[in-house]
């Protein structure tokens, strides 16, 4: 069954644009910064427009590094293959923010408000993590009403071992469309403001929603290390 919101109120908030910016956590950027981050916000909310979609499947079994589930959807990856293993089911979600937000800073980039538009890039990557929040938050009280916990983790193509190509199966087992979100042909999606991927459900006794896979993994300069 897809699942689509297309009415979700999500708040930026500043300091997650702080992040995207550069600023170490918990400081602040100068005063006349954050009033020009303040104004943007303002104006960045006139073009943001948040939708989601999700579908639940079972999983079937799991071999190897290779995860299969119902309709014929494979995917191939350890780190993926692990949470799976623990799991009954997997939601596999596309949240997005629409293009109108990233139209507006590309031409303020052509316009050489170069400054402007960046941080107008950095709101709408801390509105698409608002969105994909929402829509996680849906899917473990989904998992709860059925007796099962879901993964306090997402998990996206492209991220640890799991190849970005992996999105066309992905794609494939849910209408991205119906968003308005496309899969351009190296894989990346259009609009570019938009989040895909995985979250497991499960028993809570499998250990699903506190999986991480990073103690694991050597790659210690991976921005994505929790």
């Amino acid at each position: 069954m897809l699942v689509t919101a297309r009415t979700i109120d999500i708040e930026i908030d500043k300091n997650q644009v702080y992040k995207y910016l550069g600023y170490d956590v918990g400081s602040e950027p100068p005063l006349r910064m954050e009033s020009l981050i303040g104004e943007h916000i303002k104006l960045g909310n006139e073009f943001i427009c948040p939708c989601t979609t999700y579908t639940i499947l079972d999983v079937e079994f799991v071999l190897g590094t290779r995860a299969f589930l119902e309709g014929y959807v494979a995917f191939d990856s350890g780190v993926v293959s692990q949470l799976l293993r623990k799991c009954q089911k997997v939601a596999l979600f596309v949240a997005t923010i629409g293009d109108d937000l990233e139209y507006v800073a590309c031409r303020l980039a052509e316009d050489g408000l170069m400054l402007q538009s960046t941080v107008l890039e950095s709101i709408g990557s801390s509105a698409v993590e608002q969105a994909a929040d929402f829509l996680h938050e849906r899917i473990i009280d989904t998992a709860e009403l059925q007796g099962l916990v879901a993964s306090k983790r997402r998990f996206s193509p492209g991220y640890c071992d799991w190849n970005v190509d992996q999105q066309k199966q992905l794609f494939e087992a849910l209408d991205a469309s119906s968003i308005g979100v496309e899969l351009s042909e190296t894989c990346l999606m259009l609009p570019r403001k938009s989040i895909s991927g995985i979250i497991g459900i499960g028993l809570a006794e499998h250990g699903i929603e506190n999986y991480n896979p990073c103690p694991a993994c050597d790659k210690s300069d991976c921005t994505g290390r929790r």
